[in-house]
């Protein structure tokens, strides 16, 4: 892939994970390639990469669009994060390295210090959060591992609702990290596959709180 692809997928996806290109929103290339500061070429390359990401879908016409995910898609994507994360919390365990674990430590600290403000902060907590899974998947040295992630960890619908966690959905989030450092400093691979399989079926039920939530928020706005 071209520089050009790369910094248009880069900035397509940011654009989608945040939000500003909503769910069912049409990518048009030559709109894109203006915002981008690149050729429609790129832009084409870069929008096949995010379509096998899970982020874009495309119609029959070859118009392509941002992927709506629904709440059943969420569950699914959830359930196998669950078995796959888990195994990469046994293979991490069982090579763990007192360098790997600085980092993982490092990671949730930072997560711990977003949801001890006053008013969380969750864009850290989202970011330090990534960065504790992804050291996690690096020490599990799993190619096969990474790549079936990849397309499940972030789903923009996710990452928007986050913003809308109770801060005790936070906070569990943070122990149960402080229990998965605990069984890497022991190296227990069954401990640490069982801690993560909880962790992440407990995350797809607060995110299914959060987004019940904002439904009848918008359901009360609309019958205002």
């Amino acid at each position: 892939m071209s520089r050009a692809s790369d910094r248009a997928y880069e900035a397509i996806r940011s654009m989608i994970l945040s939000g500003e290109l909503p769910a069912g929103a049409q990518l048009a290339e030559e709109a894109l390639a203006e915002r981008c500061g690149v050729s429609r070429t790129p832009v084409r390359e870069a929008l096949r990469r995010l379509e096998s990401d899970l982020l874009v879908t495309r119609t029959d016409t070859q118009r392509s669009f941002v992927a709506d995910w629904s709440i059943d898609d969420v569950a699914d994507a959830f359930e196998l994060r669950a078995v796959l994360e888990g195994k990469a919390a046994r293979r991490a365990a069982e090579r763990m390295t007192d360098a790997a674990l600085a980092r993982i430590r490092g990671a949730n600290h930072r997560l711990g210090e977003a949801i001890r403000l006053p008013v969380p902060d969750v864009a850290v907590f989202l970011e330090a959060n990534r960065d504790f899974h992804a050291a996690i998947l690096d020490v599990a040295a799993s190619r096969r591992l990474a790549a079936l992630l990849a397309t499940l960890i972030e789903q923009p619908v996710v990452w928007r609702t986050a913003h809308h966690y109770s801060r005790e959905a936070l906070r569990r989030s943070w122990s149960e990290h402080e229990e998965l450092i605990a069984a890497f400093v022991r190296r227990d691979g069954a401990w640490a596959e069982a801690i993560m399989t909880g962790h992440i079926l407990r995350a797809y039920h607060a995110y299914a709180d959060a987004h019940r939530g904002l439904a009848e928020l918008s359901q009360k706005e609309a019958a205002e």
